[in-house]
């Protein structure tokens, strides 16, 4: 009897994938971390619970500069999980981890027979990922959320478009592999052609958005046309700048 309460338990291992936004940082850093504090201040809780991995391929960089970065991101809540593309002599026990193979956001897969429209039920600051089973894939190209998304939820739908029937609250996210449609005050942040969909655009029948981005590049509330504000608007990309036009 005494072995059977003694002899341990095994420990159990699970793979698991999760969404994480990639930062490709630019040389010289002091700019680019400049252009950081820019979009951190003129969207609020951008990084807010966001696991980040530093995509530093191809930069002409030391340990001390990488070190230096990770701490200066650190000291704004930018929580590195890892670093891609760094030379294993660039890393050490007191920095973020190796990763490479960094596979799309589609591969992450929902519970089993979970409909993709049950991901706007995703309570306050948590995020709902939807993807649809590898039998399914090809059935359902696109997302629809039938109720208005509150402040503090996210969408993530990476293999289609998303359109939401209803609104989009500030502090809320919509992020997508193709367009968006809002058909509401859009009030949140909206980021279509996650995957690298270039031509991917964003409509809304009224657009108040706290962030609009489309392939990676993207405009912040200070940088939209005042006399879009509030009407019906769709948003583009052309080469690396977002161009937006009133509907109708």
């Amino acid at each position: 009897m005494t072995d059977v309460l003694t002899q341990p338990r095994p420990i159990r291992l699970k793979g698991r994938s999760f969404l994480a936004l990639a930062l490709t940082p630019e040389l010289p850093f002091e700019d680019w971390l400049v252009r950081l504090d820019d979009l951190a201040a003129r969207s609020a809780g951008f990084f807010l619970r966001r696991p980040v991995v530093l995509d530093v391929e191809g930069l002409d960089i030391d340990r001390p500069q990488l070190r230096g970065l990770v701490e200066q991101l650190g000291a704004r809540n930018v929580r590195v999980m890892g670093i891609e593309g760094a030379r294993a002599s660039l890393l050490g026990p007191d920095m973020p981890p190796a990763m490479s193979d960094g596979r799309p956001a589609g591969d992450i897969e929902a519970p089993a027979g979970e409909p993709a429209e049950a991901a706007e039920t995703a309570g306050p600051a948590e995020s709902a990922v939807a993807s649809e089973p590898a039998a399914a894939a090809k059935a359902a190209p696109s997302m629809i959320v039938t109720r208005p998304v509150r402040s503090g939820q996210s969408i993530f739908f990476p293999k289609g478009d998303v359109t939401i029937i209803g609104s989009v609250a500030s502090g809320a996210e919509i992020v997508a592999g193709g367009s968006i449609h809002v058909y509401g005050p859009l009030r949140g942040r909206a980021m279509a052609g996650t995957m690298g969909n270039a031509s991917a655009r964003i409509f809304c029948r009224k657009l108040e958005a706290e962030l609009i981005a489309i392939d990676g590049f993207y405009k912040t509330a200070d940088d939209m046309e005042p006399d879009l504000r509030g009407k019906p608007v769709q948003a583009w990309l052309e080469g690396e700048t977002i161009k937006a036009a009133t509907l109708g």
